[in-house]
């Protein structure tokens, strides 16, 4: 299935408005980036335009001129906020709820709003669960556009396939100037030690391997929504509860 697939959409949907319903009057909120976030914003807009009153903070430029033209008021950027709880996507997701994210190349930002919130609540269709992270889809690094050749030759110790990503012909330049090299590794087995040592590296700005920060996962699938939540540090098994 392609992203522009009606299944896939309606899986987005329903579990973006999952997201919504956890929504509570008065709220701080992380607004994530991407196709799914977008049906959240789209609802969330909904209900402040019904009496809802929160204030969210978004986790790129392209989400904020979204959630501007819906009507969703927004903290500064540089502000000191104290998030209730964030909303994102997930490129994808494996059983220990570890993601990788940042296709749409905000992932610094959505790694600082992740951190800072209280509740992460990440949304995905049911094509982004997989046992383990890696390939096909890649890891992205973001990094200082000064020397970022050195940095990709030191990288290439952890992926040899790397890319440079591009946008127009030219390097895809992140909202906070950088550049994103994309690492395909086969499957990324210990996800946490793999972002500490990608971060070690001179140049390396963040990656996207999410880890230990996700505190609810939704799933929309053709069957209806499922909730995936840590317990006990284990994984419970997909259910129909909201526990």
């Amino acid at each position: 299935m392609t992203a522009s697939d009606p299944s896939v959409d309606r899986q987005k949907r329903a579990a973006a408005e999952a997201a919504i319903e956890r929504v509570r009057d008065g709220q701080i909120i992380g607004l994530g980036t991407g196709s799914t976030v977008r049906f959240f914003l789209e609802g969330l807009a909904q209900r402040i335009k019904a009496g809802l009153r929160i204030q969210g903070v978004p986790t790129s430029k392209q989400t904020a001129r979204l959630a501007h033209e819906l009507g969703i008021p927004l903290l500064p950027d540089e502000a000191e906020w104290s998030l209730d709880v964030a909303v994102d996507g997930a490129d994808l997701v494996d059983v220990h709820m570890n993601l990788i994210k940042g296709g749409g190349g905000a992932l610094t930002r959505e790694k600082i709003v992740a951190w800072a919130a209280k509740q992460y609540i990440v949304i995905v269709d049911e094509g982004k669960c997989a046992d383990a992270l890696g390939a096909p889809v890649p890891v992205p690094v973001e990094v200082l556009p000064f020397g970022w050749p050195a940095t990709a030759r030191h990288l290439q110790r952890f992926a040899p396939s790397l890319t440079l990503r591009q946008s127009g012909g030219r390097p895809f330049i992140t909202d906070n100037g950088h550049y994103i090299v994309d690492l395909m590794i086969e499957r990324v087995a210990h996800p946490l030690d793999l972002d500490g040592r990608l971060n070690r590296v001179p140049g390396v700005v963040e990656t996207g391997l999410f880890v230990d920060c996700t505190t609810l996962l939704i799933v929309g699938t053709d069957r209806g929504v499922k909730f995936v939540h840590p317990l006990r540090g284990e994984v419970q098994p997909y259910g129909d509860t909201t526990g």
